[in-house]
């Protein structure tokens, strides 16, 4: 019985031992900076036929740049840009969503960035861009 006691604490210890050791490294989200942001209207070929998301209504589009700084020191992937955009009037263009596109990949350092989107044609510009950053990952995302 007492030997039987001891295998089973060896075996448990075994097992945690050999889990830790070949477990798959747990990928931790790696916060980007953004900063330098301004927009521009789209160029006229990325332009045409922009409607607003879910629905047939008329759309200007805009691409959102800047510069995005990964002090990682590995590539992030599929960093997930989030923030609040208001038009001239502080109303939302983009009502109840702050996560508003991704970086496909952002290399260690200060590089440049850019985000299209869609602003319903009926809201005044100058946009307000506000609380942006970003978060992605040091390795591949499994899905």
């Amino acid at each position: 019985m007492k030997f039987r006691a001891i295998a089973l604490v060896a075996a448990i210890c075994l097992i945690g031992i050999l889990s830790s050791i070949f477990a798959p490294p747990a990928w931790a989200l790696t916060p980007i900076k953004l900063s330098d942001l301004s927009y521009r209207e789209c160029p006229p070929e990325m332009a045409a036929g922009t409607v607003t998301s879910g629905s047939s209504m008329e759309a200007n589009c805009f691409l959102i740049v800047g510069k995005a700084e990964n002090a990682s020191g590995k590539p992030v992937v599929n960093a997930d840009i989030f923030g609040r955009i208001y038009d001239a009037d502080d109303n939302p263009v983009m009502q109840n969503r702050t996560r508003l596109g991704s970086i496909e990949e952002v290399p260690p350092g200060v590089s440049d960035f850019e985000l299209r989107i869609s602003v319903a044609a009926n809201q005044p510009t100058p946009l307000k861009l506000k609380q942006f950053k970003a978060s992605g990952f040091t390795g591949k995302v499994r899905r």
